[in-house]
C-alpha cells in the first residue's frame, strides 16, 4: 500500500502523473510536501470537526467528519491491507458476511466525502480534489481505495517524494 515500489505500473504512473499536477494547482512540489507533512503532524485528522488542515501554503478540507468507529475499521482494513501486500486490494474480498456488511456501510458513508485542497494565495494555482476511493462497484463486490488518499493521510512523504520523481 506505501511501498511505492510495490504498486502495479499503471497505479505508479496515475499517482506521479496526479501528484506532479497536484503540486502544480497548489504553488509547486514544496507547497504538496509541506501540506502532506502538515496533515502528518494533526493527530487524527480525519476526525478533527473543523474538517481541515492547513500548512503555510495551502488547505486541504473536507465535508464529512469520520467518526470513531469508522476510522477503527480504516484502521483494520488497512492493516490487512498492508499484511495482504496485494497489489490490487480489493475491500470486499471477505469471507465473512458480517464483516463484509459492515465494510459495506463504512463504503457507503465514506462514499459522498471531498476532499478539496487550494492554495492559500489564489496565484499559486486552482487546486484541486480527490476522494476515498477509486474503485466502487457493489453489484461486483468490487471496492478499492484511492491511492491519492492513502497517500495523504497514511503513507510517508517519501512516498510522495517517489511518485513525483517517477517517469
Amino acid at each position: 500500500m506505501c511501498n511505492f515500489n510495490n504498486l502495479n505500473e499503471d497505479t505508479k504512473l496515475v499517482l506521479s502523473l496526479f501528484m506532479q499536477k497536484a503540486s502544480e494547482n497548489i504553488g509547486g512540489t514544496n507547497y504538496l510536501l509541506s501540506l502532506i507533512e502538515a496533515i502528518k503532524a494533526k493527530a487524527l485528522p480525519l476526525s478533527s470537526t473543523k474538517m481541515q488542515v492547513a500548512s503555510n501554503n495551502s488547505i486541504i478540507k473536507w465535508n464529512k467528519v469520520i467518526f470513531k468507529d469508522k476510522l477503527e475499521l480504516l484502521e483494520i482494513i488497512l492493516v490487512s491491507h498492508r499484511e495482504a501486500q496485494n497489489r490490487e486490494f480489493n475491500l470486499l474480498d471477505e469471507p465473512n458476511h458480517k464483516k463484509k456488511k459492515k465494510i459495506i456501510n463504512f463504503v457507503k458513508t465514506l462514499k459522498p466525502i471531498e476532499f478539496v485542497v487550494i492554495p492559500q494565495n489564489p496565484k499559486d494555482g486552482g487546486g484541486f480534489s480527490f476522494g476515498v476511493f477509486d474503485t466502487i462497484d457493489l453489484d461486483n463486490n468490487l471496492v478499492k481505495f484511492n491511492p491519492i488518499f492513502l497517500a495523504f493521510f497514511f503513507c510517508s512523504v517519501e512516498f510522495t517524494k517517489k511518485a513525483l520523481k517517477h517517469n
